[in-house]
């Protein structure tokens, strides 16, 4: 039995441990399984993100001597 031999059977013995899925990967995972939820979640979120945008820019506008 040669070193290349040993090293062989010790890798087979050994269970290869996948590390868990990131969160990117199961986030899109989910926005593919529930797909008009994720897409109705997401538009709430922009209608909501640019409507504050909005209404910061209003209340910050300046005041132009009349």
């Amino acid at each position: 039995m040669t070193s290349s031999d040993n090293d062989h059977s010790m890798q087979s013995k050994t269970p290869k441990k996948l590390p868990p899925p990131s969160f990117v990967k199961l986030a899109m995972k989910n926005m593919v399984r529930k797909g008009s939820q994720s897409l109705f979640h997401f538009g709430l979120t922009a209608f909501g993100f640019v409507g504050f945008i909005l209404i910061v820019a209003w209340l910050g506008r300046p005041t132009l001597p009349q």
